[in-house]
């Protein structure tokens, strides 16, 4: 259950971060070499950590530069038990902040799953490949239907930090759209203007943000969800809190390293 918990609050937390294409614009918050430390507290116990690594080599794929991200995620503390290390990644368009590839290894107790996503913008199609427990062979391939420029559940991350906040309105409605776990994911995200909070860089000026989530049997409330963006060049999330049924999740960050703008 716990398992369960801690990986729909990540789902929903980087699906929220995807917007509509239209607000896209160059790219001037990361960069190469970067890497975002959070950690996942689920009431007063240290239940996880996060981290978001964008490596230092650019990588050729179908002709274009792309960045090379990972996401890991492992449990801590008496959530030990639960055995929870995945790593999710994308290879991302350093233009048009789009992915080519995305990938998955999941370890959660006994499980694994070893998946990569092969994106075709222009034909709409997303090739999925599952592999064996071990990762070498290739055991399911299937094809889906896809919008151009669908998001995938690194990449939107990415792209939001790429686009001007600063003409949101409080209360604005965005529709959003991603590919993830074989599925399109159609949410809407609302604005809920700016906030000052507390990190470990001391105050800093944020953008808010809540994805309305469908009813379920994890989250409380219409919106359940919130995220904290900073209001600078970087827009780095600084916190995200989940409510939950029964107490809460929340994400904070603790580090930072290599942020394209100081």
């Amino acid at each position: 259950m716990k398992n369960r918990l801690i990986k729909s609050v990540i789902v929903a937390f980087f699906f929220s971060l995807l917007c509509s294409d239209v607000l896209a614009q160059k790219n001037n918050a990361f960069k190469q070499g970067e890497e975002l430390t959070f950690k996942v507290s689920f009431g007063f116990l240290n239940a996880a950590e996060a981290k978001m690594i964008i490596h230092p080599n650019i990588v050729s794929m179908n002709n274009r530069s792309t960045y090379k991200i990972d996401v890991f995620g492992q449990t801590l503390g008496v959530f030990k038990l639960f055995k929870v290390n995945d790593n999710w990644g994308s290879y991302l368009d350093t233009a048009k902040i789009i992915p080519y590839q995305s990938y998955r290894h999941i370890e959660e107790g006994n499980y694994r799953k070893h998946e990569r996503v092969i994106f075709d913008h222009q034909k709409k199609n997303a090739r999925v490949r599952l592999y064996d427990r071990e990762n070498k062979e290739v055991v399911d391939t299937k094809d889906y239907s896809i919008p151009a420029n669908v998001q995938d559940i690194v990449s939107g991350f990415y792209l939001l930090r790429t686009m001007d906040l600063k003409n949101l309105k409080k209360g604005e409605t965005i529709s959003i759209q991603g590919f993830f776990d074989k599925e399109l994911y159609n949410l809407r995200l609302i604005y809920g203007g700016k906030e000052t909070v507390d990190t470990i860089m001391g105050k800093v000026d944020t953008f808010v943000f809540s994805p309305i989530m469908p009813k379920n049997k994890l989250f409380r409330g219409e919106k359940p969800i919130t995220v904290w963006v900073t209001d600078d060049k970087n827009k780095i999330p600084v916190k995200i809190k989940a409510k939950l049924f029964v107490g809460s999740l929340d994400m904070e960050i603790t580090d930072t390293k290599g942020l394209r703008n100081n």
